[in-house]
């Protein structure tokens, strides 16, 4: 049994916080250069350059990459060798967002009573965290700030198993052409398939925490996302929403077992700024 005490788990959070919010990830920028040049719209080519721009200035200068510093998700793999001491895991999670929001400036965007009052919590707690019992001595904190305009791009479809292959493609190119310019494209499509809402909803988001290009282990996978890429760039709506080809840097798959009657699938969308840092403890 390993030990990790709760002040470790705090600093880590706070500082990955900080740092997801300012460094935009090599695969992510990477691709954004890809993308620049194989861009045939001059519109789109300048939108990209600005991207990038925006990117090495938030890098040099240590300031966030978006005005909207997102509600902190936060996923965890947690070693059943592991022992949490010295307080409670998720109070220590929420003080290091508490922490990193603060001493980072970044903006609190997370209200109380969403229905009603809508107050500010002010430190951008509670963080929405997503738990998974993992072998092993370690513990795997990714951080990945998600904000509201690609969010609100969300779509749940309760598809029937008779749409097959070909109705998970059309709901997600369907959904994609809904969102439009909003998401902040060229965005990276987050897609579950199976499970229930809420699993394929989870899967859907995780999804988004991939390396832009890599894809998934499965062939059959890897072609739906292929072909969903192919179809979703053939939209027009390109960077920004100013027309051209790159409406999306890649589309990420993931599946579970879903029950015979049900079919779900979840479109979770992340705009250009595609932040999330890990460390493992």
């Amino acid at each position: 049994m390993r030990e990790i005490t709760v002040q470790e788990i705090t600093d880590t959070v706070a500082r990955l916080c900080m740092d997801a919010n300012y460094y935009l990830p090599e695969d992510v920028l990477a691709s954004l250069q890809a993308a620049r040049e194989a861009e045939p719209s001059p519109v789109g080519k300048e939108v990209l350059d600005r991207i990038l721009e925006n990117a090495e200035i938030a890098r040099r200068e240590q300031m966030p990459l978006c005005q909207d510093t997102g509600l902190t998700v936060v996923f965890l793999e947690i070693g059943q060798e592991v022992h949490i001491v010295g307080g409670g895991l998720v109070e220590a999670i929420n003080e290091g967002v508490r922490r990193g929001y603060l001493e980072g400036y970044l903006r609190k965007s997370v209200v109380a009573h969403p229905f009603s009052k809508r107050i500010n919590t002010r430190d951008n707690t509670p963080a929405v965290i997503h738990t998974e019992i993992v072998p092993g001595d370690t513990l795997k904190i990714t951080v990945a700030p998600k904000g509201g305009g690609s969010e609100n791009m969300s779509f749940l479809g309760m598809l029937k198993p008779a749409d097959g292959r070909q109705g998970v493609i059309d709901f997600v190119v369907n959904s994609v052409d809904k969102a439009g310019a909003n998401p902040c494209p060229p965005i990276i499509v987050g897609v579950g398939v199976g499970g229930t809402i809420d699993q394929t909803t989870r899967i859907a988001k995780k999804s988004l925490l991939r390396q832009v290009d890599e894809a998934h282990p499965d062939p059959e996978v890897a072609a739906l996302e292929a072909d969903i890429l192919e179809r979703v760039n053939r939209l027009g709506i390109g960077p920004q929403g100013f027309g051209g080809h790159t409406t999306a840097l890649a589309v990420h798959v993931e599946t579970f077992p879903c029950h015979i009657a049900s079919m779900p699938v979840v479109v979770n969308i992340q705009c250009h700024s595609a932040r999330h840092k890990e460390a493992v403890l």
